[in-house]
Parts: C-alpha cells; sequence; structure tokens
C-alpha cells in the first residue's frame, strides 16, 4: 500500500533534482526548510523525528539537499519528508510538505469496525507497520534472528 501524505503523494516518487527544485521554490519564497523522519506514518502522527534543527539559515538547495541525503543514509528504512515553514504573518505555518523517501515495503492499514449503542458504528485505522517494534518496523520481514525464514 501506498502511503499518501504531503503535497506530492499521489505522483510517482520525486527524483533528487525535482526535491531539489521544491527547497528551492520554498527557500525563493522565504520559507526555511526542516527534514523529519518516522517508522510510523499514521496519519494523525503530525510530530515526526527531527533530523537536526530546522534549517532556518541556509539559503542554498544544495545545502538542504545535503541534510535530506545524510538522514536518507542514516534511516534507510524510514519515512523521510520535508517541510518548508512560513512565518510571514506571524506564527509558524506548514507551507509546503513532501516526501522525499519511502520504506521499500509499506504494509499499510487496515479499517476496524466497532458497533456502538444506539447502532452507532465508529471506525479507527490500524497500523501494520505498528504491530512490530519501533525501529524494527520495516525493512525485510520474511527475516527472523538474522536468517532468512
Amino acid at each position: 500500500m501506498r502511503i499518501t501524505q504531503g503535497t506530492f503523494s499521489f505522483l510517482p516518487d520525486l527524483t533528487d533534482s525535482e526535491i531539489t527544485a521544491q527547497i528551492a521554490y520554498a527557500l525563493e519564497h522565504g520559507w526555511p526548510c526542516s527534514v523529519e523522519f518516522t517508522d510510523d506514518p499514521h496519519p494523525r502522527n503530525t510530530y515526526w523525528e527531527m533530523w537536526g534543527l530546522p534549517l532556518f539559515d541556509l539559503a542554498d538547495p544544495a545545502a538542504v539537499m545535503e541534510e535530506v541525503t545524510a538522514c536518507r543514509d542514516a534511516h534507510p528504512d524510514h519515512y523521510v519528508r520535508v517541510l518548508a515553514y512560513d512565518a510571514s504573518l506571524g506564527r509558524q505555518t506548514i507551507a509546503l510538505s513532501f516526501l522525499v523517501q519511502r520504506p521499500r515495503e509499506e504494509p499499510g492499514f487496515r479499517l476496524d469496525r466497532a458497533e456502538g449503542a444506539d447502532r452507532q458504528i465508529g471506525y479507527s485505522i490500524h497500523p501494520y507497520a505498528t504491530e512490530q517494534p519501533a525501529g524494527s518496523r520495516y525493512g525485510d520481514r520474511h527475516r527472523e534472528n538474522g536468517r532468512a525464514r
């Protein structure tokens, strides 16, 4: 299942040159960028792990791209995204957010149905990834204790 979060999530994965172009667009508009990663892409999980500090002082897209590459190298089986912040209205808001890396395998979500009183039906989303402990939710799921099953 392909997770669709962020501005370009319905498009094919962006190339590095396309990512650099989007970073340049953000910087040209005065939107500083940051890089974040997670192994739990649940739609309500808006607080991902931040890679370093926000890049408020960088004006060169190549420098931001270096941070993206470093985060990808450190977390090859995680989701990685770039955020661009707009503070023009006196508050910090996200003007642009897009994925720059996905795990090789995306296990997806299950929709759980619960019937309540007075015929009310409620739904919740269960991410299959959270069935594994944090830090080992992605990667080769057919390995056990370092050996292939």
